[in-house]
């Protein structure tokens, strides 16, 4: 059962990164919109199809267990706004960084998540570190070492990704909110600053009734970025944070493909950052195979 269980987090650890990446090029379709409108409708229209999936999955019983806490639980008052805010962030952070000059800096943050997920884990929970996840995170912490020498300095996007994170998922765990019903419901305390966004200017709903290709591209948006939260949130409740961070290397290695499609170029000084990192997510594809193996056997 639990190679079972470790199988389904594996698999929709790397189905996120995937659909993530996508995202990542959805953006650049978007235009005229703003960070702040993308992220705006993202989340609009990310909350009713998290709904319609917990519903189609049989997995609303979460959300009831969380809201009928919330009169129980003073500290629910404060830490499920905090736990909104948190995510909040990531995902803004996610539309608005390629589209105003910071993409780099987003990209940096998701290359030190894994190793800052990993610390997390280990601090906070005692998880324990087999010699394939040990070895991966020296090949890691080699890439993230020479980015950061070239980089020279962690701007604030940088950190918000890299510790944000981290928070986000340790508070999760310690409120027992960590599933898809969780999510939805950090995600209906956010629609308030959503809508602003949105409808803070007349201007959105005139370019979407002017341009029924934008509103159909808006309307996927939804619906990818529903499915890409929900294998994340799942994968996350089957791996340990250790495997969830390494994991999550596949994310920014995808996101390089992505600018690589979008016209950038990998620097000659960067090679040893990219190599460093697809090296250890192929020491972890080895272990994901041997773990199987073991399961089988």
């Amino acid at each position: 059962m639990e190679s079972r269980n470790s199988l389904v987090g594996v698999a929709g650890s790397l189905g996120a990164s995937m659909l993530f990446a996508t995202l990542y090029y959805y953006t650049s379709l978007l235009e005229p919109l703003s960070g702040q409108q993308i992220y705006g409708w993202r989340i609009l229209l990310t909350a009713p199809c998290l709904a319609l999936l917990l519903l189609a999955i049989g997995r609303w019983g979460e959300v009831r267990e969380i809201l009928v806490r919330v009169p129980a639980e003073a500290r629910l008052w404060l830490a499920l706004p905090l736990s909104s805010a948190l995510v909040g962030l990531q995902l803004w952070l996610f539309m608005w960084a390629p589209i105003n000059g910071h993409g780099l800096d987003v990209s940096l943050g998701y290359f030190l998540l894994p190793l800052t997920l990993v610390l997390t884990g280990r601090l906070v929970f005692g998880e324990t570190i087999s010699r394939l996840q040990r070895l991966a995170c020296l090949l890691a912490a080699v890439g993230v070492g020479n980015q950061l020498l070239l980089a020279s300095s962690l701007s604030w996007p940088v950190l918000a990704v890299a510790l944000g994170y981290p928070c986000y998922f340790v508070l999760r765990r310690k409120l027992g909110t960590a599933s898809l019903g969780g999510l939805w419901v950090d995600l209906v305390i956010s629609l308030p600053v959503a809508a602003l966004f949105v409808l803070g200017s007349g201007e959105t709903l005139n370019l979407l009734a002017g341009n029924p290709r934008l509103t159909l591209l808006i309307a996927g948006l939804g619906a990818l970025s529903a499915l890409a939260l929900g294998l994340m949130i799942n994968a996350s409740k089957y791996l340990s944070l250790t495997l969830f961070g390494l994991l999550s290397y596949v994310e920014p290695v995808l996101l390089v493909v992505v600018a690589l499609l979008l016209g950038e170029s990998i620097a000659p000084d960067q090679w040893l950052t990219y190599g460093a990192i697809w090296a250890a997510i192929v020491v972890l594809v080895l272990e994901g195979l041997r773990a199987l193996r073991r399961g089988r056997g």
